[in-house]
């Protein structure tokens, strides 16, 4: 697959390059767990670019992002914060890709999947209180960047200078 937005997540493959015991690698999942995902959460159309060059290059793993001890794939990642959504009474009413679940009791991270090929990044707090004071859309969803490729850019930028991607 040709990566036309994440070039700096494929170009630094692991966070810690040098260290002989912890690199802390990206993973991949294939094209056909992409396409089966996009079945799923997309009604079987296409997924943005940059998303999907997200899953191809470190849909199994991506240091830069918190895909959640509770989780095993990505799929399950979907389906927990969806469910957290339902405990909290929380509804979006486009099609969405949960991409993180970083401080996962409180808020996840998600782009539309209805937007251009490099989505705005957003992040949705389930009890509606934004620690940021970023007003919040809808009293609980806030934009956090303005496309998916500086969001991941920024974040491996950050670990590249020994800051934390979060």
């Amino acid at each position: 697959m040709e990566i036309r937005y994440l070039k700096s997540l494929r170009d630094n493959p692991s966070a810690f390059p040098n260290n002989t015991e912890f690199k802390d690698e990206i993973k991949s999942i294939s094209l056909s767990e992409i396409s089966e995902l996009e079945t799923l959460y997309n009604n079987g159309l296409p997924f943005p670019i940059a998303l999907k060059e997200l899953l191809f290059l470190a849909g199994d793993n991506c240091y830069v992002l918190d895909y959640g001890s509770e989780t095993e794939s990505q799929n399950d990642l979907q389906e927990w914060a969806r469910e957290k959504m339902l405990e909290y009474d929380r509804v979006i009413g486009r099609p969405f890709y949960v991409i993180d679940i970083y401080n996962a009791l409180d808020q996840f991270v998600f782009v539309y999947l209805d937007e251009s090929d490099d989505p705005r990044v957003y992040e949705g707090v389930y009890s509606g209180i934004n620690e940021t004071g970023i007003p919040t859309i809808d009293g609980w969803i806030h934009e956090l960047r303005p496309k998916l490729s500086e969001y991941i850019n920024t974040s491996v930028e950050n670990v590249r200078k020994g800051q934390n991607p979060f």
